[in-house]
């Protein structure tokens, strides 16, 4: 016969492990969700891209609240994180940042996405305005925002940032994304001691491309980035309209695009400042010292550089005839060199008027 005392014990133990199995199924819950545990919630999020990561934005770009992060531990950045969200499938997302000083050396291509500049508008950059020096892009299914805040006690060098949205997204997601980025990269480049000029918190980013139904308008109309182009031959030239973005005088990159009456495409005028044009060099290698175009084959850009105030990187403005890769054509047959070299001097003069910058020289075979 089981005494009172003893059935006391066998309640006690079954009641013990009881709570033991709830606490170890509470635990396994919060740890796939991320609330918890050496990958996820806030202590890793606190932890994350060496204790500076941003979370203000964060469930914006990720849509969740529950999210956890890792470091990537990649030697080549002064920091690199990833964030999830707690979506699986198709739904899900993550963030990955990558933050480097400019006088590192250049990233690879797979990051700063130059290596398109000549195939229609795949290469197109938005403003992120609101006083920051940073753009938007997007390419195969990827929206990044690149930031390059200068250290104002710090001559000729610059914290940039690289924020990458892995996963559907709208203008919700990669406004939180700019968020994430700028703001991290504030929260760095203040932690190293170099003193930035930071912009408002980011609102109102959109998805909005270049190259959709409805973005090109008459060359006359140009008030954006186009705007040098007004006085130039490039209706004659086959290219009467342009696509362009907001004028904006702290983004690192610039571009606008000559389109033909068919909306597509013919020439693209970019220009790149401070460490983006570093970025957009090393991403050319000694194509264009060479004198060889994006076809490899002949002279179908033309290019300029300038002193400008903020880094001892010169400026670089660089012209493409643009090639479509829908139809495997140019959508301006032919390309000519002296338009070329008149618009790309137009558009240089008037960016560097814009910027301070001085002494915009065209390089031979320019």
């Amino acid at each position: 016969m089981q005494t009172k005392t003893g059935a006391r014990r066998v309640h006690a133990g079954w009641w013990a492990g009881a709570f033991l199995l709830v606490l170890a199924l509470v635990g396994a819950v919060l740890y796939g969700t991320g609330s918890f545990g050496s990958g996820g919630g806030e202590g890793s999020l606190d932890r994350a891209c060496d204790g500076s990561l941003a979370q203000g934005g964060l469930s914006e770009a990720l849509r969740s609240s529950h999210l956890r992060a890792d470091d990537e531990g990649d030697s080549d950045y002064l920091a690199a994180c990833r964030v999830r969200g707690s979506q699986s499938g198709p739904q899900s997302s993550s963030l990955e940042l990558k933050l480097r000083w400019s006088t590192a050396k250049a990233p690879s291509q797979e990051l700063t996405w130059y290596n398109a500049d000549y195939d229609g508008v795949r290469e197109q950059a938005a403003p992120l305005g609101q006083g920051w020096s940073g753009v938007v892009r997007y390419a195969g299914g990827t929206y990044q925002v690149m930031a390059a805040l200068d250290c104002v006690n710090q001559k000729n060098k610059a914290l940039v940032a690289y924020g990458d949205l892995l996963g559907t997204a709208n203008g919700s997601t990669v406004t939180g994304l700019g968020r994430v980025t700028t703001e991290t990269a504030r929260k760095t480049a203040e932690k190293h001691g170099c003193q930035v000029k930071a912009g408002k918190r980011l609102t109102g980013l959109s998805t909005a491309r270049l190259g959709t139904p409805g973005t090109a308008k008459p060359l006359s109309q140009a008030q954006g980035s186009c705007a040098a182009l007004r006085g130039t031959d490039a209706a004659r030239g086959g290219t009467p309209e342009v696509m362009e973005y907001p004028a904006d005088p702290d983004a690192p990159q610039t571009n606008c695009y000559l389109v033909t009456k068919a909306k597509k495409p013919g020439y693209g005028l970019y220009a790149y400042y401070g460490a983006a044009a570093k970025d957009f060099l090393a991403s050319e290698g000694e194509q264009l010292k060479a004198g060889y175009g994006p076809t490899h084959a002949d002279r179908d850009y033309a290019w300029a550089t300038a002193t400008c105030p903020r880094s001892a990187q010169r400026a670089v403005f660089v012209l493409y005839h643009l090639h479509d890769g829908d139809t495997d054509t140019y959508p301006v047959p032919r390309y000519s060199a002296s338009f070329a070299r008149d618009a790309l001097r137009a558009f240089a003069d008037h960016e560097a008027k814009q910027r301070g910058c001085t002494g915009v020289r065209m390089t031979a075979g320019s």
